[in-house]
């Protein structure tokens, strides 16, 4: 049977508020008979702001209290960033829906510099992202990497603070909330490569209410999905998170995928590329296929192994 009303749990930061309208407005929308209801709860991920992601257990943070509001039955589905999402789920938990993808670049920010060549010799560079660390340390290795956490507004009040010459965020997240002008410019695939799963919103419901799940699943993009499966298929092949630089990038073409993956060393710089293509049937094939050309590069020693 399916349930006429469906609560969200969501985080508080204003980007995340907004996922969570945009999958509520995009549900009511389908389904004419809904009722739906925002949850927002505090992570721990959201608490600890003061030691990068990587120290203190990864991006499974954002998702932890929103899966026990689930469990508990205060809330029947989750949103969240897909690239926050780990590559395995916790069990009892499914994603039924993953929604269009946005702008899946990175972006340069900066009040004085037009793009990462003008930036003087030593200039500051906020990102707490090892992927996008190891992506500048490769490009531009005499800048100062400075750590950055905080909701976008608190990044970009830090900036405009002058504690950084530029950051990198994300392209997608400035222009869910309006601030498309604060991007100088775009740092984008084949020459830069983002999280597996950037830009895309993921729906995250438990298991076992199949009436929850139909609801859901008419939001689901077929074409996103094989994206970012094949991503994510590479990142779990690795046991990547956020706590080793990987990034990935996947096309959906005519004639099936082409999959792009980096794995980095965020400290040195070094940088090592795989690519592959596949049918549209063999994504996850395909991201283990990429995993292991970079394995057998070497990747395992940017990886702990």
């Amino acid at each position: 049977m399916n349930p006429s009303i469906l609560r969200i749990a969501t985080r508080k930061s204003p980007l995340a508020l907004w996922q969570a309208e945009h999958v509520a407005a995009a549900l009511r929308a389908a389904h004419a008979d809904l009722r739906v209801e925002l949850l927002p709860l505090s992570t721990r991920g959201d608490e600890i702001l003061d030691r990068p992601l990587a120290a203190i257990g990864g991006k499974g943070l954002f998702l932890k209290e929103l899966e026990v509001a689930m469990l508990e039955g205060r809330a029947e589905l989750a949103v969240h960033s897909l690239k926050d999402v780990p590559a395995e789920l916790e069990p009892g938990f499914t994603l039924p829906a993953i929604l269009p993808r946005a702008d899946a670049a990175d972006a340069f920010v900066s009040l004085r510099y037009a793009d990462l060549s003008e930036l003087p010799q030593g200039a500051r560079v906020g990102t707490s992202s090892l992927r996008r660390q190891a992506q500048l340390r490769a490009l531009r290795p005499d800048l100062r990497l400075l750590d950055l956490r905080g909701n976008l507004g608190t990044r970009l009040a830090k900036l405009d603070a002058d504690d950084y010459d530029a950051i990198v965020l994300a392209c997608a997240g400035l222009e869910r909330l309006g601030l498309s002008a604060r991007i100088r410019s775009r740092l984008a695939a084949p020459d830069w490569l983002p999280a597996p799963g950037q830009a895309a919103i993921a729906i995250e419901a438990r298991a076992d209410q199949p009436g929850v799940l139909q609801r859901l699943a008419v939001l689901d993009d077929a074409e996103t999905r094989l994206a970012v499966t094949a991503e994510r298929a590479m990142n779990q092949a690795l046991g990547g998170s956020c706590t080793v630089p990987v990034g990935a990038w996947c096309v959906v073409g005519e004639h099936g995928l082409h999959l792009r993956g980096l794995v980095g060393d965020a400290a040195g710089g070094r940088l090592l590329h795989a690519e592959a293509d596949s049918s549209g049937d063999q994504a996850v094939a395909l991201g283990q296929r990429v995993a292991e050309d970079l394995l057998a590069q070497g990747a395992g020693a940017f990886l702990g192994r």
